[in-house]
């Protein structure tokens, strides 16, 4: 195998001691021999955790401690300051690598050159059937949402965007904005579904109350920047597949996918593949109809419009069209000949 370019990975750390050494022992025996270095960004941890830092008995690791929390965003932005590497990994200090996937991800960025990220499934992504999904380039999966707990990026491209935009602080969608970025300049993201990472979640922050309101603040400040990102829309057709649909039908999916929406498709028999991770196949009828009432009020949940083909079976058309009403939910019935 030829040589893999320079990697080097980025861990931002703000204590949860056990979880860090777990993590950067994992990342040194799995994937120690395609990285160069490892830049740990302390966020000025407690002194268990500068104290574990200092002793660990690693060459490749690079450990500098912030003077005072700076936030995940900004902890990333400096580590990666420091490096000159082709790609850079950057990974949560919760997770857990049990395998060296870097040459195959190397892999899929030579074979696509517009792709800016790859996502390394694992955990996170077991709901996922794989095999329903059109495959890029190298074999990856496109998505429209990065989520930042493992990702390779190019280095230049990371740099020249800005990095984690600052606004965010501590932490949570400062990720899927920066997705969001890359995808309005014309990078693609991808996930690679024979690539396997455990994230565990949750490792430094917690999942207290604290992180309910940054969660809701950030999301808030994310959809006030891209009202768009909040686009849900159910798709009901018969049996026509994808390559079916005409170019305006097509190109209208693909915008809702580009400004980071979703779309459920719901169909008697669906044709595979589907595009990418934001498209997913539609769920039972009353399933459906239930988001239409029961989660109304959460806005990330509820569909925003239904659209409605031509050859959409009449009965379920018409139910929805009454429900939707009802609700004040858009409808658009597109027709070609």
């Amino acid at each position: 195998m030829s040589a893999i370019p320079i990697i080097d990975a980025v861990i931002p750390v703000f204590n949860a001691p056990a979880l860090t050494r777990r993590c950067v022992d994992s990342v040194v025996a799995h994937l120690g021999r395609s990285i160069r270095y490892i830049h740990i960004q302390d966020d000025a941890s407690e002194a268990e955790t500068r104290e574990m830092l200092d002793q660990l008995p690693y060459e490749s690791v690079r450990i500098f401690h912030a003077p005072k929390n700076q936030g995940f965003g900004k902890s990333v932005n400096d580590a990666v300051a420091r490096s000159d590497a082709a790609y850079v990994l950057i990974l949560n200090s919760d997770i857990v690598a049990s395998e060296d996937f870097l040459p195959a991800l190397c892999a899929v960025f030579s074979a696509d050159p517009q792709l800016a990220v790859i996502i390394p499934a694992g955990n996170e992504y077991t709901k996922y059937e794989w095999e329903k999904y059109r495959r890029l380039p190298g074999g990856y999966v496109q998505t429209h949402r990065l989520r930042g707990y493992a990702f390779l990026i190019r280095r230049n491209v990371f740099s020249e965007i800005g990095g984690f935009d600052s606004l965010f602080g501590r932490g949570y969608y400062e990720d899927v904005d920066l997705g969001r970025r890359l995808a309005l300049q014309g990078w693609r993201l991808g996930v690679y579904p024979e690539a396997r990472i455990e994230h565990k979640g949750g490792g430094s922050f917690g999942r207290g109350r604290s992180f309910k309101e940054l969660a809701r603040h950030n999301r808030n400040l994310y959809l006030s920047r891209y009202p768009d990102a909040g686009r849900h829309i159910l798709l009901i057709s018969g049996t026509c597949s994808l390559t079916q649909l005409p170019p305006e039908l097509l190109h209208a999916v693909d915008n809702v996918f580009q400004h980071g929406g979703y779309m459920d498709w719901l169909a008697p028999r669906r044709s595979w593949p589907l595009l990418c991770l934001q498209m997913r196949a539609g769920s039972l009828p009353l399933v459906d109809l239930a988001r239409l009432f029961i989660y109304n009020r959460y806005s990330h949940r509820c569909f925003r419009e239904i659209w409605i083909l031509p050859d959409a079976p009449r009965l379920l058309t018409a139910l929805f069209a009454f429900c939707a009403r009802a609700r004040g939910v858009k409808i658009v019935s597109w027709k070609w000949s």
